[in-house]
C-alpha cells in the first residue's frame, strides 16, 4: 500500500473513531462506472481547479493561506466539482439524471494525499526556499482532504462539528 493510501485509511479511520461508527460509502445509487477515459479527463479537471486556485491564493493572499485560512473560500470551484461528483439526485427538470462520480472522488483524495506528502517531503529539506508559502499550503491541503473525506462520507453539520471539536482537543 502506498503512503497517500495510508494516509488517508488513516484519517478514515481517526473519522470512524470520532463518529463511534463505520463510514458509509457513496455510490450505492451507481448504475455505470464512468469510462477510463472519463475519469481521467473529470480527475485532470479536479486537479487543475485545484493548482489554479491554489495560485490564485498565492498571488491574491486573500485567505491568508494559513493556519486561519479557510478552504471553503481558497477552492470553491474545487468544492463544488466535488459536490457535483457526488451528487446523486438531478432536479426534477433535468434532462440527464444523475452521475455520481465516487470512483473520482477516491482519487482525487489520492491526488490530495500524494500533494500533501510531496509539501511535508519538501519542508523537511534543511535549505527549503518559502518555507512560509509550503506551511501555508500544507495546511490549506490537510484541511482541504478532510472537507472531502466529509463530502465523500456523507458527514452532516454536526458530525463534522463534533470531528472538528475533538481535533482540537488533542
Amino acid at each position: 500500500m502506498d503512503r497517500a493510501r495510508t494516509l488517508i485509511g488513516g484519517r478514515r479511520e481517526h473519522l470512524s473513531k470520532i463518529l463511534g461508527r463505520p463510514l458509509s460509502r457513496p455510490g450505492a445509487t451507481v448504475t455505470l462506472e464512468a469510462s477510463e477515459e472519463v475519469r481521467r479527463h473529470l480527475l485532470e479537471e479536479a486537479e487543475e481547479l485545484y493548482w489554479n486556485e491554489m495560485a490564485w491564493e498565492h498571488i491574491t493572499g486573500e485567505e491568508g493561506l494559513g493556519d486561519a485560512a479557510l478552504p471553503e473560500m481558497t477552492f470553491p470551484g474545487f468544492l463544488a466539482f466535488v459536490r457535483g461528483l457526488l451528487l446523486e439526485e438531478a432536479l426534477p427538470d433535468a434532462k440527464t439524471p444523475a452521475q455520481p462520480r465516487p470512483e473520482v472522488v477516491e482519487e482525487l483524495l489520492r491526488f490530495l494525499g500524494e500533494r500533501l506528502l510531496e509539501v511535508e517531503e519538501e519542508l523537511a529539506l534543511d535549505e527549503v526556499a518559502e518555507r512560509e508559502r509550503l506551511q501555508g499550503e500544507l495546511s490549506m491541503t490537510s484541511r482541504l482532504l478532510d472537507l472531502v473525506l466529509y463530502r465523500f462520507h456523507g458527514l452532516t453539520a454536526a458530525e463534522v462539528a463534533r470531528v472538528q471539536t475533538a481535533q482540537v482537543r488533542h
